[in-house]
């Protein structure tokens, strides 16, 4: 599985500069003179290896020189690229209150009472705050906000979840409607 650590947004100058769309929490080290990036073209074109030459900060933006892009329209032709890297290499670190997505996602999911809910799918992050996708033994899918107040304990194998009553009544809300 690939992560998403940034994507080109456009080019900068006539030197084959590209502005770059920073997706990590560890700018310094993914786009590092000498790191080594793998592209993903924006149309499906496939992968490909880059060597980082020069990253700068302009305006607020980081700025990449990568070996082999020298002007402009070959920066140009990066648009939309992704860089990415791959989830087996990436660790949250030692804080216990975080987690990458793919580090929860295949964990079982309790009520505080034990009661068992299901097997996370995945976690979306929606414009109102993020929101994890629990598929049931029935596999019916429950929406739960991630939020403390609803998870109040996450680990990479056990979340327990305090619904409020009737989020996981889906029954009855079907049949209430009929």
């Amino acid at each position: 599985m690939d992560l998403v650590v940034g994507r080109v947004v456009k080019t900068h100058g006539v030197r084959g500069e590209i502005v770059v769309d920073v997706r990590t929490d560890d700018p310094q080290t993914r786009f590092a003179v000498g790191a080594r990036l793998i592209g993903r073209a924006a149309k499906g074109a496939g992968s490909t290896e880059y060597t980082v030459t020069a990253a700068r900060n302009h305006s607020g933006r980081l700025l990449l020189s990568l070996q082999g892009v020298s002007d402009r329209t070959a920066a140009d032709a990066l648009r939309g690229t992704l860089f990415v890297v791959d989830a087996a290499d990436v660790d949250s670190g030692d804080d216990p209150d975080e987690f990458y997505d793919h580090e929860l996602e295949g964990a079982r999911v309790v009520t505080v009472d034990g009661v068992d809910v299901g097997v996370l799918e995945s976690i979306l992050h929606l414009p109102g705050g993020d929101v994890l996708s629990v598929r049931t033994a029935d596999q019916r899918e429950v929406l739960v906000p991630f939020v403390r107040a609803m998870v109040p304990s996450v680990a990479p194998d056990r979340i327990e979840i305090d619904p409020p009553d009737g989020l996981l009544d889906l029954d009855a809300a079907v049949s209430e409607r009929d």
